[in-house]
This record gives structure tokens, sequence and C-alpha cells, in this order.
């Protein structure tokens, strides 16, 4: 295996691995490398036999909240139109390497950089401040971003009581994206666990539109700052350019973006009846 390693590197004039005593790793351009030969294989086998039907095992990665929320019920629905699929659903707020953990489809709520994969926008999604009614009304509502900081506010963080959070100021002709210090009262690192706590007044948050929408609907919470929100977040299917043998992952997106994409919208909608602009 190094000596045939070694050869494609001398072939290609570029260092395709990273090396040490604990580990390897691909580099930027060994994963370059790594999708042409997936296509070049996933080719050659299909000239061998195409399967009669889509068969296989999908590993697919989402973050843990919009996962539960959109995605799972997609799956669902694939599996229930392909019985010869297996799946691996993993739950993960943090940017997953589809090469390195053998992962095949990701759903990533971010901008993109450049890539080898391939991918599918679906949408986009925005990022809200709320607070409960209760809370408001015994605090005061924040007029603008710098109100903040005479209030409690949560923080989704792993370490710390100190976030920045983004939000577009109108000082100038044009707004710009600039980001707020917010000292947070009460730090979390879960999302639900943050959303429960501003559901009982413990304070301000910061949220995903699709983790609020139907809260907001319902009264439960308060949108905050809209006219200070931040672009929203595109999100995006994210796969290899070429599957596993069987289709699965080919057929999965196929039947995900439009489904994920209505259901985006739908969020948007349901917004905009509320009166929060979508």
């Amino acid at each position: 295996m190094t000596r045939a390693i070694a050869l494609l590197e001398a072939r290609s004039g570029e260092r395709l691995l990273h090396r040490s005593s604990r580990r390897l790793r691909l580099t930027e351009a060994g994963e370059r490398r790594l999708a042409s030969y997936r296509l070049v294989l996933s080719e050659l086998a299909a000239a061998d036999a195409a399967p009669a039907a889509v068969a296989g095992a999908l590993v697919l990665t989402t973050p843990v909240q919009f996962g539960r929320f959109a995605v799972m019920p997609v799956l669902e629905s694939f599996l229930g139109h392909h019985p010869g699929v297996s799946a691996r659903m993993l739950l993960l707020d943090r940017v997953v390497s589809l090469v390195e953990e053998g992962v095949d489809v990701a759903v990533r709520l971010a901008a993109l950089p450049d890539s080898a994969l391939s991918a599918v926008r679906l949408g986009e999604v925005r990022r809200m401040v709320c607070a409960a009614p209760a809370y408001l009304e015994a605090a005061g509502v924040p007029a603008r971003p710098a109100d903040l900081a005479a209030h409690a506010c949560l923080a989704l963080s792993d370490a710390g009581d100190v976030e920045l959070w983004p939000f577009a100021m109108h000082d100038d002709a044009r707004p710009r994206l600039r980001s707020v210090q917010v000292k947070a009262r009460l730090t979390v690192n879960s999302a639900a666990a943050t959303l429960d706590a501003a559901l009982r007044g413990q304070g301000v948050g910061r949220f995903m539109a699709y983790q609020v929408a139907e809260l907001i609907a319902q009264g439960r919470l308060t949108p905050l700052l809209q006219d200070f929100e931040p672009p929203p977040v595109p999100v995006h299917l994210v796969f290899h350019p070429t599957g596993r043998r069987g289709g699965a992952v080919r057929a999965f997106v196929d039947h995900a973006a439009p489904r994920l994409r209505r259901r985006l919208a739908e969020i948007g909608a349901a917004l905009a009846r509320t009166g929060a602009p979508a």
C-alpha cells in the first residue's frame, strides 16, 4: 500500500497524505484525487453491471435539531421507497469530513468552501433572537443589539460565557455585518436545552428559524431585533461526486432535495403569517 501511494504521488507530483506516527490524513490534493478516482471506479463498475434497483448502505450526517425536525422524515420516506437500502444517520453539531469519517451525504447550514465535493442548494434559514413574553414583560424589549448588555442572555457553547452574535448594522447607507459581544447569564452546550430555558423565561437566546417558527406562531416566543438580523444561512446537501455502488447516494439526493426545499419554504411562510418577515 505504501509503495502504491508513493507511485500515485510521484505520478501526480503532489503529496496526497499527511503522515505521522499515529495517523494518515488526506491532503487537500488527496481529497481532489480521491474524488477523481471514485469517478473512474464508479464508471468501471457501472460498465460491468447496472443494478436493477437502488440498494446499498447510506451514511448521512446533519445538525442535531435540523436532522430531527426536517431530515429524519425525509430519510424514512426514502427508505420506504427503497427497501434494498439501509441507512445510518449521524446527528452532529460540527462539520464532518466526508472522506475521513466515511460519510456519504451531509446537510450543511453554512457557506461552503471550495471543495471537490458536489453540493445541491436547498434554501436558506434565518438566525433569530427570541425571548418568552413573560421575560420581556419583566425585563423590557431590547431596541438595538447594544441593549443586550442589560439583558440575561442564553449562550450555546462548550466553553466560556461570552459569545459574538452577528447583526446587520445600519449606521451607513449600506448595512454592515458586525458582531456584538454578549455575556451570557446561562451557557449550555445543547441547542434544545437553550431553547427550553428561553421558553421558561430565563433570558434572550439566538436560534435558527426552524427551531422557533412554530413557537413564535403559538405566541410562546417573541422575535427580537428583526431590523438587525444578519443575512440568512445557506443550506446545502453535500455529497461525493460519485456514490457507492448501488446508487443509494444519488437516489437519496434526488429524493431529499425537493422535500427539504419545500420544508424550508414552509418555515418562511409560517414566519410570514406571524408578521415576522420571511
